[in-house]
């Protein structure tokens, strides 16, 4: 098979259709960002991160950049999309002033901004874009981080006093890990169940002064820290806990709920699950932003192993001058291809959610129309998918990529060991993982999340696979084009594995049948007599995740082929073509034992997709750079000494060797990458 990509692709033009609608935020944070406080420093201790990380998060206020998503009338832009942007751009320099932003102006101020009022809007905004008023976001409790629902904190309205008692029954309701906590935070976004006239209204969130102008606690109010972490040691985690507390009536962010002096409760959505779904799925930026930012993260560590990768040396050839670049190795472009391949992948699927979520929050918040709830929780699933689907990517590609610079990948000086540490958290932080992909499955599974508290009803699933199946199949942006690159392609058998339609009807096939499994163990399950209903639905949680797995693999897959087929450069587009190929076999190749299983492949045609894998590499390795150059990252955002140094050492080595054997009329090395015999330490 011989390559059709051309010998030359110019890495601009990647990056042009790769940067998207927010091609200016990306261009003035190459052209801006350039302080040496936003990059990470090695080797310091906690407190001077925190130092030098709360005075780079003030820097950039005062630079203008972080009002993008607040309203015009405050100094922002109304631009939700810019502001998820500016975060992804933020995470390719240090990851806990990215953090340290992601608190301060997308939790605390998003919060403030979505869930309250203009009365508060006026009295707080200004000072929170301007870092005057550093805050928090405290939602998650040590017993509860991903039930929030179930939140042990409570909020009791007395008309007597037309405050609120805010306070933390037991330890298992402090408020923990919350960013900006332990030593900046002033003001607090405070999540708690809101009781008035002795009913239970749900979780609602109010603001709380933490702490008085000379730093020390308001009253009622204990601060802890949680100390040394696993990464992000510039962000300064800490713990909540309120006994009794009075907050004044209108501290609560009332946009969804509202209580009159004398008690009285009101809201426009009546019922109590819809409307604290509304009021968390208003919040769905900081879960796109983190998606993004993890992403960020997997580019640099890539950007560092390849270019690494290609002036490093291992292991002579016979009759070779030099040793071989660890790039020409068929198991190295084995590591770092695929997982190019799915970062490019990733990234045009974050951009058509990030588009997405800008439409929907500008509809409602800027236009002031009323909520498209199907929209809305698509949306929110989108996010938990493609959140869960980076994050996971990212742990294990700068695993990869550590692994891959060798000795030298675990050094800090090379940035690969703080990457890895700062973004471990990014899997259980912003919903933890393995419950997002639930969350996912659930949508597919019903399309009311609210309504599947009970699994009551489950004789009905075959109605309700049949409308998924059409609905969730024609959801994407993308679906006209899939759809005739489906319908071109009319079976499975013996079609061209480069063909698209054929990798696409894979994807879809996989994540039909899932589906359809899931469905028909529920059904069974339902009509089973004595089966309690936490049982029904545990028995098939293997079978659920799968299905939310498959559902992100499509729409990722589709996302790209759109990415493709916008590409105008000729170059450009077919090297991104096969990219996504590479992309949509690797993946079916991870997952060759389910093919085989389901009679999608046959052991022939299985060997012949780890045959096509490999040629795609061979096709991609003279483009490896160019790839990562597409990236568009600023040399001196890298921070890794080894980029800096490797390629002359390999160079005066080489010019060493070559004297040596002059003077000493030696031959060539031996082939010590072709030898059979290996010394024990290779």
């Amino acid at each position: 098979m011989s390559s059709s990509v051309p010998t030359s692709v110019d890495p601009g033009k990647l990056r042009e259709v790769m940067d998207g609608r927010w091609a200016h935020i990306r261009r003035d944070a190459r052209e801006n960002l350039r302080d040496p406080d936003f990059l990470p420093v090695y080797g310091e201790t906690m407190q001077e991160a925190r130092e030098r990380v709360t005075r780079a998060a003030k820097k950039l206020a005062d630079s203008g950049r972080v009002g993008l998503g607040f309203p015009k009338e405050f100094g922002g832009e109304a631009d939700s999309g810019a502001s998820v942007i500016s975060i992804e751009m933020l995470a390719f320099g240090d990851l806990s002033l990215m953090v340290k932003a992601g608190v301060q102006w997308g939790l605390f101020g998003g919060a403030l901004e979505l869930l309250g009022t203009r009365r508060h809007h006026e009295e707080y905004l200004r000072d929170v874009m301007s870092f005057d008023l550093p805050g928090c976001f405290a939602m998650t409790e040590t017993g509860h981080g991903s039930d929030v629902q179930q939140l042990r904190t409570t909020c009791t309205y007395d008309p007597a006093t037309e405050c609120f008692d805010l306070h933390t029954p037991h330890q298992a309701a402090r408020k923990d890990y919350i960013g900006n906590a332990a030593e900046d935070g002033r003001l607090a976004v405070v999540f708690a169940q809101l009781i008035t006239q002795g009913k239970n209204h749900g979780v609602h969130a109010w603001l709380v002064p933490i702490r008085n102008g000379d730093g020390s606690p308001c009253e009622g109010v204990t601060i802890g820290d949680d100390g040394p972490k696993a990464g992000l040691p510039g962000v300064d985690n800490g713990r909540l806990t309120f006994d009794h507390v009075q907050v004044p009536r209108d501290m609560l962010l009332d946009r969804y709920g509202q209580v009159a002096a004398d008690g009285t409760y009101t809201s426009s959505i009546e019922n109590e699950t819809r409307r604290f779904f509304t009021m968390l799925g208003t919040l769905v930026r900081g879960r796109v932003s983190v998606g993004g930012s993890a992403s960020s993260a997997t580019k640099m560590a890539l950007d560092i192993a390849v270019r690494y990768g290609d002036v490093r040396r291992q292991f002579a050839a016979p009759g070779e001058d030099r040793e071989i670049v660890i790039n020409d190795y068929l198991v190295h472009q084995r590591k770092l291809l695929p997982a190019l391949a799915r970062t490019y992948a990733l990234h045009f699927a974050q951009n058509t959610l990030v588009e997405t979520m800008h439409d929907v929050q500008t509809a409602v918040h800027v236009h002031g129309e009323q909520i498209d709830e199907e929209a809305q929780r698509e949306l929110e699933s989108r996010a938990a998918g493609l959140k869960v689907a980076q994050t996971a990517h990212a742990t294990a590609t700068i695993q990869m990529c550590r692994e891959a610079c060798g000795g030298a990948g675990y050094l800090q000086e090379n940035r690969l060991p703080h990457l890895k540490a700062d973004t471990d958290v990014f899997t259980t932080f912003e919903g933890d993982n393995t419950v997002l992909l639930q969350l996912v499955a659930k949508g597919l599974l019903t399309g009311y999340r609210d309504a599947f508290g009970s699994l009551e009803g489950w004789g009905k699933v075959g109605f309700i696979a049949d409308m998924v199946r059409e609905t969730v199949l024609e959801r994407t942006a993308a679906r006209a084009l899939i759809a005739r690159l489906v319908d071109a392609v009319p079976g499975v058998d013996d079609v061209p594995m480069l063909e698209r339609g054929w990798q696409l009807k894979m994807f879809e096939f996989r994540e039909k049948h899932a589906l359809e499994g899931a469905i028909r163990r529920l059904r069974k399950n339902s009509t089973t007599d004595g089966m309690a209903p936490f049982d029904m639905f545990n028995d098939v949680q293997d079978h659920v995740l799968k299905t939310a797995q498959t559902h992100i693999d499509r729409v990722v897959l589709e996302a790209f082929v759109a990415g493709v087929d916008r590409t105008e450069d000729p170059a450009a587009k077919v090297l991104l073509d096969t990219v996504c190929d590479l992309y949509a076999l690797s993946t079916i190749e991870a997952d060759k034992a389910w093919f085989l299983e389901h009679g999608q492949l046959t052991a022939a045609r299985a060997k012949l997709l780890t045959a096509t894998v490999n040629q795609l590499l061979k096709e991609l390795r003279p483009h490896l750079i160019t790839l990562v150059d597409g990236f568009a990252i600023p040399a001196e955002w890298k921070a890794a000494r080894i980029l800096e140094e490797e390629a002359d050492r390999q160079e005066a080595m080489a010019a060493r060797d070559a004297e040596l054997r002059t003077q000493n009329g030696e031959d060539t090395p031996q082939g010590t990458a072709t030898d059979l015999e290996v010394a024990p330490a290779q």
